[in-house]
């Protein structure tokens, strides 16, 4: 299967204390050409203060959704073990709706025990977490066919993790796109994984996209012939700099000059 290299951008939602510098942000990465808007689903920052100004990832996304016309956006990931899956199912829904069909759901199993402890929900073990996810993943797929109106198209599934027995596993059954945060020797040996367990649940690895952060434009050919299609460059507040973004659109551009930003 071919398809065209995309760029997204993650604009993580910590450090900045008004929410209008998350809104210039979208807006600057929508202007430059990206063609994905992520944020993250977390309760407070990872780097830096770590009590410092956070916002919550689902209602920002209804935001970017009526802000946006062309990017398609969602979470890099979503944390299963704390977001009720049929509850999800809808909110993805809706967020599909607000966006005129440009939703990723983008899920994982969690991994931050902050939020967790914090919030009041149970964090368990590795794999509690995982064993939890699959769960989860059979409900959110079920409600998402039951829910009236439906979603404006099948919402592509996004699962992030490396796991090799589990992950994987529920990457092969229910992911359109697999992220990953390997080295290119780690990818190609993931990826042999991978078609195992889709051979062994009858779905095409082929249609899977790869999805990894941005490595640099001297390393993204080597991930490209591995099969990589969609670069994520991350960013945090308060000044949400792009200019790293702005060098992977270029780079886009040029090893891939027929795409058009925005093709899925």
């Amino acid at each position: 299967m071919t398809r065209p290299v995309r760029i997204g951008v993650q604009l993580q939602p910590q450090h900045a204390p008004e929410y209008n510098l998350i809104r210039d942000a979208v807006r600057r990465a929508e202007d430059a050409g990206v063609d994905v808007v992520f944020n993250w689903d977390h309760f407070y920052p990872l780097y830096g203060d770590p009590d410092g100004a956070h916002y919550e990832c689902w209602t920002m996304l209804g935001a970017i959704a009526e802000q946006t016309e062309r990017v398609q956006l969602g979470a890099l990931v979503t944390g299963g073990g704390y977001r009720n899956p049929d509850l999800l199912a809808d909110m993805a829904r809706t967020v599909d709706h607000i966006s005129g069909g440009r939703l990723i759901l983008g899920i994982g199993a969690g991994w931050f025990e902050k939020d967790y402890d914090e919030y009041g929900y149970e964090f368990g073990t590795a794999g509690s977490r995982l064993a939890l996810l699959k769960e989860y993943m059979e409900r959110l797929t079920a409600r998402l066919g039951k829910l009236n109106p439906q979603p404006l198209r099948d919402i592509p599934i996004l699962i992030g993790g490396g796991g090799e027995k589990k992950t994987l596993r529920l990457v092969a059954e229910y992911a359109d796109i697999w992220h990953t945060f390997a080295e290119l020797d780690v990818l190609e040996r993931k990826s042999k994984i991978l078609a195992d367990h889709c051979a062994e649940v009858g779905s095409d690895p082929a249609a899977i996209e790869r999805s990894v952060n941005w490595p640099g434009a001297d390393a993204a050919p080597t991930l490209v012939a591995a099969g990589a299609t969609l670069f994520t460059v991350g960013t945090g507040g308060p000044d949400y700099d792009l200019s790293v973004l702005e060098e992977a659109i270029r780079w886009r551009d040029e090893f891939n000059p027929e795409s058009v930003a925005g093709i899925a």
